[in-house]
């Protein structure tokens, strides 16, 4: 196996909070491996750990919403990135709304989408969430700095990265 460490450890890619709901289980969870992947349809994949409850969650889910964070928002990063939703209901600590088709949104997010997932895909540790936007909001405007992946260094993740 290749050691992709020498070209990842120059990225430093925003961080997403991602929320799933299905059947009244609720979950979220802190991404980093996600993009928009079409322009023409527009087309957005997350990738969440299969080791997550999250990802258990929105296997079963019809729509995710994907969160963007601020810069100072490290109290929201280390509750979605650094406890797991096997031991805590995450949406007790925090402010949210039900959005389109009973997803959960984020009351603090500067900006959300709420997309369907249109299909899954195994990507090894990780299941790729295809999602087709219906929904999104922006209330921060265009010059927010990001929670990115180097704010997030410190952060424990609440179940193993492998």
């Amino acid at each position: 196996m290749t050691d992709l460490d020498p070209f990842t450890d120059l990225l430093d890619y925003p961080m997403y909070v991602v929320t799933a709901e299905a059947g009244g289980d609720r979950a979220g969870c802190l991404v980093g491996f996600a993009s928009q992947c079409s322009i023409g349809p527009v087309r957005f994949v997350v990738w969440l750990s299969k080791a997550n409850r999250t990802c258990r969650v929105a296997e079963r889910a019809e729509r995710l919403a994907v969160h963007l964070l601020r810069r100072d928002q490290n109290r929201l990063a280390r509750l979605f990135g650094g406890e797991t939703g096997d031991r805590t209901d995450k949406f007790t600590h925090v402010p949210w709304h039900p959005g389109p088709g009973g997803s959960l949104i984020l009351d603090e997010a500067p900006a959300w989408f709420v997309g369907r997932v249109e299909s899954r895909i195994d990507g090894g540790d990780h299941v790729g969430f295809l999602l087709a936007p219906e929904a999104a909001d922006n209330l921060a405007g265009n010059t927010t700095p990001l929670l990115t992946l180097n704010d997030t260094h410190d952060i424990t993740p609440g179940h193993p990265a492998d």
